[in-house]
């Protein structure tokens, strides 16, 4: 069961404007991926959904992380199905996302209360993701829409929190750019997490890079 409430884990994810997406077969890598992160200054952390038995891997890290990470958000990424969704959700994710928007999702997060960002390409899209609960909406993949299409939907619909996520790098121009179009946070994957710093170990970089790009978007929204 989720530690945090849909409120809070909202804020979290709001008050960071960064969430890290990551995914690794090996627990202990993810436990110094996390934990890098979180000495970096994030609290809200998206572990996604790509290998095999990554539920196992989930549920450990997530046991971990309470006692670690005390004030982490942990979610689970690339959800595509509520039988998935419903899994993580027993596992203890906080929130829920996925590269697309399927309404069958929608309600078994909401049952819970536990937030579920679905990924959207159109206004149409997230009109309707909104309908149906999603306080949070994924623009995806990012830098195929760019940041006029966030800044041309907020025009209408003021309200919308949006999260974007593809093609965002921690870099001060790129996240200025999204942040001045209105985006509610940024997800950030690879370039967070090069795979030579991965293999090496070099979780202080990782820690450094998270401080970086978090100035970065206090910056932007100064």
């Amino acid at each position: 069961m989720s530690k945090f409430d849909k409120i809070a884990v909202l804020k979290k994810i709001g008050d960071t404007g960064m969430v890290p997406v990551f995914y690794n077969k090996d627990l202990e890598v993810c436990k110094n991926v996390v934990k890098a992160c979180y000495e970096g200054g994030v609290r809200a952390f998206e572990f996604t959904n790509r290998g095999d038995f990554a539920h196992e891997i989930f549920g450990e890290l997530v046991k971990w992380a309470d006692k670690e990470c005390p004030e982490l958000a942990l979610g689970i990424g690339s959800v595509v199905d509520a039988p998935t969704a419903a899994l993580y959700l027993q596992l203890g994710a906080n929130f829920v996302v996925g590269p697309l928007f399927n309404p069958e999702i929608a309600p078994v997060c909401n049952r819970r209360l536990v937030p579920y960002c679905p990924g959207c390409m159109t206004v149409s899209e997230i009109g309707k993701a909104q309908e149906l609960g999603c306080d949070l909406t994924k623009v995806f993949p990012g830098d195929v829409v760019g940041p006029n299409m966030v800044k041309g939907l907020k025009a209408p619909m003021p309200w919308s929190k949006i999260m974007v996520t593809g093609g965002v790098a921690p870099e001060a121009e790129n996240l200025k750019a999204w942040f001045k179009a209105g985006v509610y946070c940024v997800g950030m994957g690879s370039k967070l997490f090069p795979a030579d710093k991965v293999k090496a170990g070099d979780w202080q970089y990782v820690t450094d890079k998270c401080k970086e790009a978090l100035g970065y978007v206090a910056a932007a929204r100064a």
